[in-house]
């Protein structure tokens, strides 16, 4: 819970800098992130205890070069490194882009279903009842769920909508029982 907080806020405070300097902080972030996750030896490089902090900068500033990362980025980065809080970066990330995401106006959630996809007039229903709900427009995406025999999951960040037959049943079980 404490490295939540810790993420949540180091997001706000990047975010606030990467405004006054103009910058797309949450497109950075989403090309070095996409590049350390390519390559699992990189992944341990930066994340395991095992290295020193000079050679995790030293990976990290080649592949920040490569990348044409603003030097807000590459500050930001070093200061991870060097305060051995590294391992907050994917919940940073993950804070950035809904923060990013707020500020134009969208939600991201997902769809959870049985089918290999869901109904088009579904997915739209499922939007505009969120919209009138949520006051923003959510970009829902859809994956298959094999616990899920039949109805759907919705969940946009700390929102969820559980209309599967699954928690049906459980809501009757319990009625049942504490009857």
């Amino acid at each position: 819970m404490k490295e939540q907080i810790i993420a949540k806020a180091y997001a706000q405070s990047l975010v606030e800098l990467s405004e006054e300097n103009k910058l797309d902080l949450a497109e950075e972030l989403t090309k070095l992130t996409e590049t350390i996750n390519k390559s699992n030896d990189l992944e341990r490089v930066l994340f395991l205890e095992v290295f020193t902090a000079e050679e995790k900068l030293s990976v990290l500033d080649a592949i920040m070069a490569k990348l044409s990362l603003s030097q807000l980025t590459k500050n930001f980065m070093h200061f991870l490194v060097q305060e051995k809080r590294i391992g907050l970066m994917p919940m940073i990330f993950k804070n950035v882009i809904v923060i990013d995401d707020h500020k134009k106006g969208f939600l991201r959630g997902t769809i959870e279903g049985s089918e290999e996809s869901i109904p088009a007039d579904v997915k739209e229903k499922l939007k505009t009842y969120l919209k009138s709900k949520l006051g923003k427009e959510p970009v829902l995406e859809y994956s298959q769920n094999g616990n899920i025999s039949a109805g759907y999951r919705v969940t946009v960040e700390d929102l969820m909508l559980d209309a599967s037959l699954e928690n049906q049943l459980e809501k009757f079980k319990e009625s049942v029982l504490n009857s």
